[in-house]
């Protein structure tokens, strides 16, 4: 496979100071897109836009299989700096980066296997974009779908790489207790929503599942009460946050939970009404894509530096793909760069150079997906 010249590092690292300086949050990612757009069309791609959200999709080739690259565009809305401002704090800056990266070094190649590459610039990644793209149809007639994200030090090191990131599954649930206001000098006569909220954190505490499986369930917001500390409040709104690592487990922690709240809620005469928010799915983890991608990664980087696939407590909706669209062989990129302190840190940073072992990997895994959907073509037909 051919290599990046030191002009095509250039061309990249231009295009990552672009984007990094450019974020943009979920569902308008207006300039992004248009840039990103422009940049597969000046290199060859057939390209699609939509006419009711954000994102570009790009083509080379034609015909079957379908190996497809995604990649998420948008950034996070965070304070920096005492200032709040889109912030690019999850690496999808790089991502970007890496996926326009990988198709400048395919096209550099002398010659293309049959088939079609297509590039998947994935909106709102922060808030389920992956579920517009398969409502668009983007995701009918792929074979084969490749991600990549960056990997804080927490989990892997600077010059490694995973073949797979085995994401947990999360839910996010607003709630609202409505007990009853009084005086604060006369507390029996009121419900109050704070102490209630306080009983509800304790029970959620003592939520048992399965122990071999990670999971958590916490409170990440409470709002009670007004200007007058004398008025014991009667409602109050809450957020919870709930991870696990499978599936399985996600359902019943959410049994659990809903369970938990029933109980606090009797134990005061209040009621607690839920609404069930954002949600995202586990990763499901398939063997034969991580494979190809574990052969990619020897080949770039060598065998000492391939991790075991990286488990991680946090989310991503790149894998609403396998959940929803059968017979989609799936792998997600875990790409070792020295990120730190942490992603999501408004401060995030980390080697910009470990994009150009994404690239080279990313594209050597699209080849040799195409040469092993080759020969066993050809062992099929005799």
């Amino acid at each position: 496979m051919q290599k990046l010249s030191e002009d095509m590092k250039q061309t990249i690292m231009d295009i990552f100071e672009h984007l990094h300086a450019n974020p943009e949050v979920s569902w308008k990612e207006y300039e992004t897109t248009s840039f990103l757009k422009q940049k597969l069309e000046d290199l060859g791609c057939r390209t699609r836009t939509f006419s009711d959200c954000t994102g570009v999709v790009g083509e080379i080739g034609s015909g079957s299989p379908v190996v497809a690259v995604r990649a998420d565009i948008d950034a996070l809305w965070q304070e920096v700096n005492g200032t709040f401002r889109a912030n690019h704090s999850c690496g999808h800056d790089s991502h970007m980066t890496m996926a326009l990266g990988t198709l400048m070094l395919l096209k550099k190649q002398p010659e293309l296997p049959k088939g079609t590459i297509r590039f998947i610039f994935q909106p709102a990644e922060e808030k389920g974009g992956a579920l517009k793209m398969i409502e668009e149809g983007v995701l009918d007639d792929i074979d084969y779908l490749y991600g990549v994200h960056v990997r804080p030090i927490q989990e892997t090191q600077n010059g490694r790489c995973a073949p797979s990131i085995l994401h947990g599954s999360s839910q996010h649930i607003e709630g609202t207790i409505i007990g009853e206001e009084a005086h604060g000098a006369r507390p029996h006569l009121g419900k109050n929503s704070i102490e209630i909220a306080a009983f509800l954190v304790h029970k959620l505490g003592l939520i048992h599942i399965d122990p071999q499986i990670p999971h958590t369930v916490k409170m990440t917001k409470l709002q009670a009460g007004g200007e007058s500390s004398n008025i014991i409040p009667g409602k109050a709104s809450f957020s919870l946050d709930l991870r696990a690592q499978t599936n399985q487990a996600m359902e019943a922690l959410i049994a659990e939970t809903e369970r938990a709240c029933e109980a606090a809620a009797a134990a005061f005469g209040a009621k607690i009404e839920l609404q069930k928010e954002h949600s995202l799915p586990a990763a499901t983890q398939n063997k034969e894509a991580e494979a190809i991608m574990a052969e990619a990664i020897t080949d770039i980087i060598g065998a000492e530096r391939l991790d075991d696939p990286l488990v991680t407590t946090g989310e991503e909706d790149f894998h609403f793909y396998a959940v929803k669209v059968p017979n989609l062989k799936t792998t997600m990129l875990g790409l070792g760069c020295g990120l730190q302190p942490g992603l999501h840190h408004p401060h995030m940073t980390f080697d910009r150079n470990a994009m150009f072992n994404g690239i080279h990997i990313l594209a050597n895994a699209v080849l040799k997906t195409f040469q092993k959907a080759e020969s066993l073509a050809a062992a099929n037909a005799s």
